[in-house]
C-alpha cells in the first residue's frame, strides 16, 4: 500500500491529537470531517495513487492510530452487521472508537449495537445521515427520550415520500409514533396519507392499535359486554374489540387486508393482526390451512367459551371470531407466497382463499 503525503500525515497527526467524537470522508471530493466539542473539522486528501486505493491507506492509518491494528472494521461482516451481530452489547467506548474509523460500514455496526446511547447516536447521525440508521437508532429507548429522537422521527416522516420499501414505510411510521416523537398534527397527516397508501397503517396498528387518529361508534353490544366481570375468559378481549377504540383498529385491518399491495405488506398485517387479537389469550399461531385453523377455533370455543357462551349466549360469535384471529399469522401465506412472487391484484386474489375468511370474521366484530 502507498504511503501518505507528507502534507497529509502532518494534518491528521495534528487532528488526532484532539479528542475527536467522529470522522467520516468524503469520498467524491477526497475529504475527511471531523467533529469534536468545538465544531467541524476538515483535511483535503492529497492522494498520490488512485483514489480508492489512497482511501484505504487513509483508513489503515486511522485504524492503525485508533485501534493499535491497521485491519480497522472487517467490512466483508455486512450482513452479520445488520443482524445486529456486529458488535452485540459493546461498551460505549468501544463504539466511540468505531466511529472514528472513517468506515461507513463501522457506521452501521454502532447503530445496530443493542444500547446505543443518545450521544453516540448524535455522533452516528453525523457521520451517516440516512433512513436505515435512523431508524436502527430509534430502536435505542434513551435516543427515543433524548434529544436525537425527534430528530429522527423528523427526518423520517420527511423521507416517507421517498421510501421504496413497504416494510421500510411500516417500521418508519411504527417508529415515529413511539410516545411524544411527533406531534398530533404531523400524526394526523402521516394517517391522512394513509387514505392513499394504506401500508402507512400497519404502522399505526403495530404501534397504538387503540390509540389511532379515527373515530368510530362503538359497537351496539358494547353496553352489554362492559357489564361483564373482567375475569370471565375472554370479557377483556369483547370489550376491547367492541369499543370505539376496538371498532376503529378492526375497520383499520379491514381496509389494509381487502388492499395489499405487496406481499411484504400482507405479511406485516397478517402478522400484526394475530398479535392484537392475542391480547391475554394463547392459542397456536403456525397454521398453514386455514380449513385446520376453522375446525380448531370450533373445539375451542365449545370448551374455552362454554362459561361465557353460557351467561351471554349471544357472545358466541364474536367469541369464534377472537379466537379465529388471534391465531392468525404469516405462516397462512407461505403455500401462497412458496410458488410466487406476484404483487397487487394478482396477489390479492391468490391469497383471497385465506383473507376472505379473516375479513368475515373482523366483519363479524365490527
Amino acid at each position: 500500500m502507498p504511503d501518505l503525503t507528507d502534507e497529509d500525515k502532518l494534518r491528521l497527526n495534528v487532528l488526532l491529537a484532539q479528542p475527536l467524537q467522529a470522522i467520516r470522508i468524503d469520498e467524491s471530493r477526497m475529504e475527511l470531517h471531523a467533529l469534536s466539542e468545538k465544531g467541524e473539522a476538515k483535511v483535503v486528501l492529497h492522494a498520490n495513487c488512485r483514489d480508492e486505493k489512497y482511501l484505504k491507506t487513509v483508513r489503515q492509518w486511522l485504524s492503525t492510530h485508533v485501534l493499535g491494528s491497521p485491519g480497522g472494521y472487517p467490512v466483508f461482516m455486512r450482513r452479520w452487521t445488520r443482524m445486529g451481530q456486529g458488535v452485540g452489547e459493546a461498551r460505549e467506548d468501544s463504539l466511540e472508537k468505531l466511529l472514528l474509523l472513517g468506515e461507513p460500514e463501522a457506521v452501521v455496526a454502532v447503530v445496530h449495537a443493542n444500547g446505543v446511547t443518545n450521544e453516540i447516536a448524535r455522533r452516528a447521525w453525523w457521520c451517516e445521515p440516512n433512513a436505515e440508521n435512523a431508524r436502527c437508532l430509534l430502536k435505542n429507548q434513551d435516543v427515543v427520550t433524548g434529544s436525537m429522537g425527534p430528530e429522527l422521527a423528523m427526518f423520517l416522516v420527511e423521507y416517507l415520500p421517498f421510501e421504496e420499501s413497504s416494510r421500510a414505510m411500516i417500521n418508519s411510521v411504527r417508529l415515529v409514533l413511539q410516545e411524544s416523537l411527533i406531534n398530533a398534527s404531523t400524526k394526523q397527516d402521516i394517517w391522512n396519507r394513509g387514505k392513499r397508501k394504506n401500508t402507512f397503517y400497519v404502522g399505526f396498528l403495530q404501534q397504538s392499535a387503540d390509540d389511532l387518529p379515527h373515530t368510530c361508534n362503538p359497537h351496539p353490544e358494547h353496553e352489554t359486554f362492559i357489564q361483564i366481570n373482567k375475569e370471565i375468559t375472554f370479557a377483556e378481549q369483547l370489550q376491547r374489540v367492541t369499543s370505539p377504540q376496538g371498532q376503529a383498529a378492526i375497520e383499520t385491518f379491514k381496509t389494509v387486508l381487502k388492499k395489499p399491495n405487496d406481499q411484504d405488506v400482507a405479511v406485516e398485517i397478517f402478522n400484526t393482526l394475530g398479535k392484537y387479537f392475542r391480547s391475554n389469550i394463547n392459542y397456536p399461531g403456525n397454521w398453514r390451512d386455514i380449513n385446520e385453523l376453522s375446525n380448531y377455533t370450533r373445539d375451542a370455543v365449545s370448551t374455552d367459551g362454554k362459561p361465557m357462551i353460557d351467561d351471554r349466549p349471544e357472545s358466541e360469535p364474536y367469541i369464534y371470531a377472537i379466537i379465529f384471529l388471534s391465531m392468525i399469522s404469516e405462516t397462512l401465506l407461505d403455500p401462497i407466497f412458496g410458488v410466487t412472487d406476484s404483487i397487487g391484484s394478482v396477489m390479492r386474489k391468490r391469497i383471497s382463499p385465506v383473507s376472505e375468511p379473516i375479513l368475515k370474521q373482523l366483519s363479524v366484530l365490527s
